[in-house]
């Protein structure tokens, strides 16, 4: 199973088709506070629709008690338009953790700093970053894709 974290997710909508997309994708969800809105916002539910109670989902209140529920840190893999190296050129395994930053500034530097396996999802040099939620599907469908090798 797949672990998705969300660190500081800003937009509802965003966090709603990412939740509906790890359900359907039987990956857990990882948030980690602050919130750009409230949990159990309409919106949040809306995009979710009513597969959110189906949801492997875990709230923490800041990155630090994140890292403290990581086995593995090796496997950890932060998104960041700023790296080099293509989330298509990594192997992926089961049980990895793949982290995408607020959808306003992407992770900050402090994290970045606290893993070393960066990666970015290539991309027309006409736009700065795709939507938070298409960059989770292109990144989960390549990983599934390898993991199930389907």
């Amino acid at each position: 199973m797949l672990n998705i974290v969300l660190v500081e997710p800003e937009i509802p909508n965003n966090t709603g088709n990412i939740g509906r997309l790890c359900v359907g994708t039987e990956s857990r969800l990882h948030l980690i506070h602050p919130f750009g809105f409230v949990i159990n916002d309409k919106n949040l539910k809306r995009s979710g629709l009513d597969y959110w109670v189906h949801l492997d989902v875990t709230e923490y209140k800041n990155v630090a008690e994140w890292m403290s529920q990581i086995p593995d840190k090796s496997r950890v893999f932060l998104m960041s338009s700023h790296a080099e190296k293509s989330y298509l050129e990594n192997q992926f395994q089961d049980g990895d953790w793949l982290v995408f930053g607020k959808e306003s500034v992407g992770l900050s530097t402090e994290v970045l700093a606290l893993f070393e396996n960066h990666l970015t999802i290539p991309m027309s040099p006409l736009i700065r970053s795709f939507n938070i939620a298409n960059s989770v599907a292109f990144v989960v469908g390549e990983a599934k894709r390898q993991i199930t090798g389907l």
